[in-house]
């Protein structure tokens, strides 16, 4: 076990195969449990879950490890991921996780780690909890030093009474149409009460999930269904979340999706002339399009780029004094409101933007010409992103060739075992050639296969 462990969202894999088989999970909260306990007479976690059948067995092995070294479990059940970090600061826990593969398929699973603050792991502490997780069977508690589980009931009430409070106070949401996809994950409860709640009339679709349904073919991942949805009910907005409800895509009422970065170009905007963007500064990551921060430029916005991952977006934005940032995949942090990307949130604040205009989303919504982009996902024999790796050269290379006219960034997968590559470009020609050029590169080298 090392700091492989983790990726760039936590601990992801196939559920019941190494690193999410019921041993590991175990080692990793004895890991944890050491980490951040060692100075605490009594420390206590708060675990929640998404709605895939694993979720039990991972759930079991965690607290089974968190007991064996002292600590108390609150169990909270089926809940998105920002509830699970909002809570944990609530409630005062030491730690908070969440059991989640976010928007990956039924038979991933994986686990999110917060501390006390709400906020996600620093990499230093990733490392000390995996070097922990295989040192620590050897400082198990006596059997009168051991933790234990209860159930926390009024975890869902407290969550959408915490997210219907970052709503104006002024405002309602009183004659708008709303069509909500859950994707059948763990906002299944808590989404639909929060926008009826607010006045909504809320048409909810995929909410009914059976442990293997979460994020098929539906949900922020795909929301063509939703777009279907959208016009056959003349809604005024679709609103598409992930399995852990961390992420928002939204349809506008003509049926068009808009991906997080046209999101957050739209609050961007809104919250400049409301006085409400510190520095003028938005933050994204190196996966948003250049078109976006071309059209931020001239309106006067900085946008800075983190590495993928919500959890750097929000370092940068610590850094850099931001109130806002996200990713082009649709995690949207607001800093006056939470520590991490919540989807229902963003879907309540680009609601405002909405209420306050009076007018339609497609009127509002702020176009840019955004740059052609392929991503193309590569299963690998060996690394081609190694600092060391001769295939650094070519793409070097490659992107001294593109110079200002595109960009090239090729990552491994922090949640899947996979190569990303990702062109873009000023045409279509550009960047299909150069695709195409890398592919043929990385398998005469035998890079993937």
């Amino acid at each position: 076990m090392t700091q492989k462990l983790f990726g760039t969202d936590g601990i992801r894999g196939k559920a019941n195969q190494y690193p999410m088989d019921p041993q590991t999970v175990l080692s990793v909260a004895i890991g944890a449990g050491l980490t951040f306990g060692e100075f605490k007479e009594k420390p206590r976690v708060l675990i929640g879950k998404d709605t895939r059948r694993s979720g039990y067995m991972v759930e079991n092995a965690l607290t089974a490890g968190f007991i064996s070294v002292g600590w108390d479990v609150l169990l909270v059940g089926p809940l998105p991921t920002p509830a699970v970090a909002m809570l944990t600061k609530s409630l005062r826990a030491d730690l908070g996780v969440m059991i989640s593969a976010s928007h990956n398929p039924f038979d991933d699973n994986g686990l999110k780690v917060f501390n006390a603050d709400g906020k996600k792991l620093t990499t230093a502490q990733e490392i000390e909890i995996a070097e922990n997780a295989l040192n620590g069977h050897q400082f198990l508690s006596s059997p009168s030093g051991m933790g234990k589980a209860t159930r926390f009931d009024d975890a869902q009430g407290r969550y959408v009474e915490f997210v219907k409070n970052t709503f104006k106070k002024d405002m309602t949401l009183k004659g708008l149409k709303i069509v909500l996809d859950c994707a059948h994950g763990a906002a299944y409860k808590v989404a639909p009460e929060v926008f009826w709640e607010l006045g909504a009339d809320v048409i909810t679709m995929n909410a009914q999930p059976d442990g293997f349904n979460i994020n098929k073919n539906c949900g922020a991942l795909h929301p063509e269904g939703l777009a279907e949805r959208v016009l056959a009910e003349q809604a005024d907005i679709g609103i598409a979340l992930d399995g852990d409800a961390d992420r928002l895509i939204v349809v506008n009422e003509k049926g068009i999706t808009l991906d997080g970065d046209h999101i957050l170009a739209l609050l961007a905007t809104y919250r400049k002339a409301e006085d409400r963007l510190p520095e003028n500064k938005l933050i994204t990551t190196v996966m948003s399009n250049m078109g976006l921060e071309q059209y931020l430029q001239n309106e006067g916005i900085t946008m800075l780029r983190a590495p993928v991952g919500d959890r750097y977006v929000s370092e940068l934005m610590e850094k850099e004094g931001a109130a806002l940032g996200g990713e082009a995949s649709g995690h949207i942090i607001f800093k006056e409101c939470a520590t991490t990307g919540d989807g229902l949130i963003a879907a309540l604040q680009l609601l405002e933007v909405l209420v306050a205009s009076g007018e339609p989303l497609s009127r509002i919504d702020h176009p840019y010409e955004a740059f052609p982009q392929l991503l193309n996902n590569y299963s690998f024999e060996k690394d081609p992103t190694a600092p060391d790796a001769p295939a650094q050269v070519y793409f070097k290379e490659i992107e001294e060739g593109l110079g200002n006219k595109g960009r090239l960034l090729i990552r491994r997968s922090g949640t899947e075992p996979l190569l990303r590559v990702m062109v873009e470009g000023e045409t279509e020609a550009l960047i299909q050639s150069t695709a195409n050029n890398i592919e043929k590169y990385l398998k005469s080298e035998n890079y993937i296969y």
